[in-house]
């Protein structure tokens, strides 16, 4: 399909407050918009969130790719969260024009709340707000150490906490609720097997990319009692195969920018047990996650799906460019009730946040 129009607005939503893990600070996410048309006029919403601070393509790269393919129209050469873009831009005009609800209604996607790393008490206090809006499953940051924001906030966590940010957390929660953590690879391999034998004793449900390659993952997973998840290590249908084979991870976490959109993601999750997790998504690729995820059942693991899914860092922004997007209610994830994503945009706060 040639699209009659495209449009790539790259924008940027604040945060409430900075988001810190072990590989920096982030006061606002920076995203690209991307706005198809057909020639009769409907319209498709995609989203490409650029991954710099995993090494990726950057903003102005990917707002270059997408002003390219809006040209040629042409899929090759587009980094993983240009292709995001256009994957997710074309199921949602598809579904707008057949009228699909695209997962709306009474379906909804179960959550973790994310806590960002900081002092004991204060991540035990948002780990209680979150509970008190019905979230039990709870992705603690590990791994952070001398991060500034370079405002007036500032925090500066040693990784000698991050035990006892647990601790505080499990306290607050109580034995049922569920506790991941993520390190984002900040731990050697020794660090690791150490911090995660320290760790055991509070039930936690899996930790998510502890150490940085799958050969080290398959020697720590032999070595903790603890289900291992990948994530940056895990971003490609290859990739996964591998880490099935060298037995490095019970689950992978997805990023739909991460991997190339939904299609992507669900060739990876035949694979590997999987959740769908946020890169910080804006209101559509948040949504084209929710579709993704209630789509896990039809893959080979759908046994798994017990699993909380990574999406409600909406409650992280302080602002939004929609005027109808998903909600969080009861600790799920509720796809609002238009067709395709059902997302509508607020077209004076997305020219207020463009860049």
């Amino acid at each position: 399909m040639r699209f009659a129009s495209v449009e790539v607005i790259p924008y940027s939503l604040p945060f409430t407050a900075p988001y810190v893990t072990a590989r920096g600070v982030l006061e606002r996410r920076e995203m690209v918009l991307l706005r198809v048309r057909d020639a009769d006029g409907v319209v498709g919403l995609g989203e490409a969130v650029p991954l710099s601070l995993r090494g990726g393509a950057s903003l102005t790269q990917v707002v270059g790719e997408l002003e390219g393919w809006a040209e040629r129209q042409v899929d090759e050469g587009l980094s993983a969260p240009a292709k995001c873009a256009v994957a997710t831009a074309r199921m949602d005009l598809l579904g707008r024009r057949q009228g699909d609800q695209g997962g709306g209604g009474d379906e909804a996607v179960p959550c973790n709340a994310t806590l960002v790393a900081g002092a004991p008490e204060a991540v035990a206090a948002d780990a209680e707000a979150w509970r008190a809006e019905g979230f039990t499953t709870f992705k603690l940051k590990l791994g952070a150490q001398s991060v500034k924001s370079g405002v007036e906030h500032a925090f500066s966590q040693t990784r000698d906490g991050d035990v006892d940010q647990v601790r505080a957390v499990r306290e607050a929660v109580g034995p049922e609720a569920r506790i991941r953590v993520d390190v984002n690879a900040a731990w050697g391999l020794a660090t690791a097997k150490r911090r995660l034998g320290e760790l055991e004793p509070y039930g936690i449900e899996l930790a998510e990319q502890p150490v940085g390659t799958l050969e080290e993952m398959a020697e720590l997973a032999a070595s903790t009692s603890i289900p291992l998840a990948a994530d940056e290590s895990v971003a490609s249908l290859e990739e996964a195969e591998r880490a099935a084979a060298l037995g490095a991870c019970a689950y992978t976490g997805i990023k739909l920018s991460k991997v190339g959109g939904p299609e992507a993601a669900l060739a990876i999750a035949d694979v590997l047990p999987a959740y769908i997790t946020s890169a910080l998504d804006g209101p559509v690729g948040i949504a084209a996650a929710a579709q993704t995820a209630l789509s896990l059942a039809e893959t080979t693991h759908p046994e798994r799906l017990h699993l909380a899914h990574g999406l409600a860092t909406q409650r992280l922004f302080a602002e939004t460019i929609a005027s109808v997007e998903c909600q969080l209610r009861d600790g799920k994830l509720h796809l609002p009730p238009g067709p395709g994503l059902g997302i509508e945009l607020d077209e004076e706060a997305l020219q207020a946040h463009r860049i």
